[in-house]
């Protein structure tokens, strides 16, 4: 529903002059799932998947990773921030979200006492080895 509201306003300014044209864009941007934050990228190799997840300002001791019933839940929250306003306060626009966020991730077949996670200049990784039996187990089957 944020979103579309947001599409809405944005879509009721587009055409207006450029001043008018950003007005509460910033606002709005940030009424949008929190999820948003987290952009991630998963691979999926033949004995494992892999989580890249950039989490820029957050502390590894501010992560929590845990993994019930075939999905991975992450959990992050970054500290306020000191913003650049002046002597009384004005500050103009502010872009920088902090709080706390999460998301989950499902995925089938994994061997859960061997995931491991690093985390690097604000990119966490988590590798998600598969069950020995699923690889195995694969098989082709012919259709008559």
């Amino acid at each position: 529903m944020a979103n579309d509201l947001s599409n809405r306003f944005n879509q009721l300014f587009d055409d207006s002059d450029r001043f008018f044209g950003n007005f509460g864009r910033s606002f709005f941007s940030g009424l949008s799932d929190s999820f948003k934050d987290m952009k991630s990228d998963i691979k999926e190799n033949d004995d494992s998947y892999q989580v890249v997840v950039d989490l820029p300002g957050v502390e590894k001791k501010d992560i929590a990773l845990d993994f019930k019933d075939n999905v991975l839940t992450i959990s992050a929250k970054r500290d306020s921030f000191s913003d650049e306003s002046d002597a009384d306060g004005n500050l103009i626009t502010s872009e920088r979200s902090y709080g706390s966020f999460s998301r989950q991730y499902a995925f089938a077949n994994v061997e859960e006492s061997k995931i491991s996670a690093s985390y690097q200049n604000g990119v966490l990784t988590v590798t998600l080895p598969k069950k020995a039996e699923a690889i195995s187990n694969t098989h082709h089957i012919t259709i008559d």
